[in-house]
């Protein structure tokens, strides 16, 4: 289980970038405590032999069908320098304030299920009283 995404100060300040940030890692982290497959289709080694060990795997049919499956990241950049000077040379922090700001203005969550806002209520109102609230 991973804490705290998002918080500063000891978790007295939240910050949505630093949740992006946080996010994203997290999910490297999920990646690869996930481990690796070790089987002929993902290792390769019918196009390794194929292409060969200084070929060019980026446009070979295994590499189109696989790529997705590899890190997704949004804040990391790994541009060369030329290129990212030209993008605007945003670090992490920018990205990381951008994307955020996109979520909150733009993600619509799925509605809660039928009866899933009642359940919870239900379930408040169960640890009140259980607590001494009410």
């Amino acid at each position: 289980m991973i804490y705290g995404l998002g918080m500063l100060e000891l978790g007295m300040t939240f910050d949505f970038a630093q949740l992006v940030i946080d996010n994203e890692i997290a999910r490297m982290i999920k990646k690869a405590v996930g481990g690796i497959k070790v089987n002929e289709e993902e290792m390769a080694v019918n196009v390794i032999h194929q292409v060969g060990a200084a070929g060019e795997f980026v446009s070979n049919e295994h590499t189109f069908n696989h790529f997705r499956e590899q890190s997704q990241n949004k804040l990391i950049d790994r541009k060369m320098r030329d290129s990212w000077l030209a993008d605007g040379a945003k670090d992490m922090t920018e990205r990381a304030y951008e994307e955020a700001k996109n979520i909150l203005e733009n993600h619509k969550p799925d509605p809660l299920a039928p009866g899933a806002a009642e359940a919870m209520r239900e379930i408040v109102a169960e640890a009140e009283v259980e607590y001494g609230l009410k």
